[in-house]
């Protein structure tokens, strides 16, 4: 199979130098779970990728040039960017009063094509039991860059479940102008040829905010 450099990038999110601004474009939709013990069970995530990016991809996995993606080719899709994404957290941030909590590899991870545009849906679940207490941020962003994950509406990153309603709910969209002017210091050479190693491209990410 012939996959373009380009897409392979995209696909693992490797940093590529000097190129610190996203390439691909996918409008995303967050709903955070709470289970009945009051902590935050999954974080269901579906990802809609520009027309570009998903005609790329049809291309390079249509093995049997029929310009459609049937089953097989679905799941290897999938299998590729699951296991790739794996190397960053799949794109998902979360802190708890300031700590950083990983992810668990997602055990639900499919792909789709419709109308010309790849989805992908997948489950994450926190690495570690993680209660509603305290100030928690979550977040979807790629640290690489690389791809911008846009949430169109505030009502895009949604929460379901009581343990949800002690909690104070903000959705935050950094203004990049004051990220920028802010971190000045911090915004070295180093950071536009590999934004991933220096972690602070989340601070540009649109992120879910609770006080519980």
């Amino acid at each position: 199979m012939k996959i373009r450099l380009a897409l392979i990038m995209a696909l693992v999110g490797v940093p590529l130098p000097a190129f610190a601004h996203p390439h691909i474009f996918a409008e995303a939709r967050l709903e955070i779970i709470a289970g009945a013990d009051g902590t935050i069970s999954e974080l269901r995530n579906v990802w809609r990728f520009d027309d570009v990016f998903s005609s790329s991809v049809l291309m390079d996995f249509d093995k049997n040039s029929d310009l459609k993606l049937d089953h097989s080719e679905l799941n290897e899709i999938a299998k590729t960017i699951s296991t790739s994404l794996a190397d960053y957290g799949f794109f998902t941030s979360i802190t708890s009063n300031g700590a950083a909590v990983a992810v668990d590899k997602p055990d639900v991870f499919n792909v789709d094509f419709k109308d010309n545009q790849l989805l992908v849906f997948f489950i994450a679940k926190p690495e570690k039991t993680l209660p509603l207490k305290g100030k928690l941020s979550i977040g979807v962003y790629d640290p690489t860059m690389y791809t911008a994950i846009d949430f169109e509406k505030d009502e895009d990153i949604t929460t379901e479940g009581d343990g949800f309603k002690a909690c104070k709910r903000a959705v935050i969209r950094p203004d990049p102008d004051t990220v920028l002017a802010q971190n000045q210091a911090n915004l070295t050479e180093a950071f536009f040829n590999d934004p991933a190693g220096t972690d602070m491209s989340r601070l540009f990410a649109t992120r879910l905010e609770l006080t519980c």
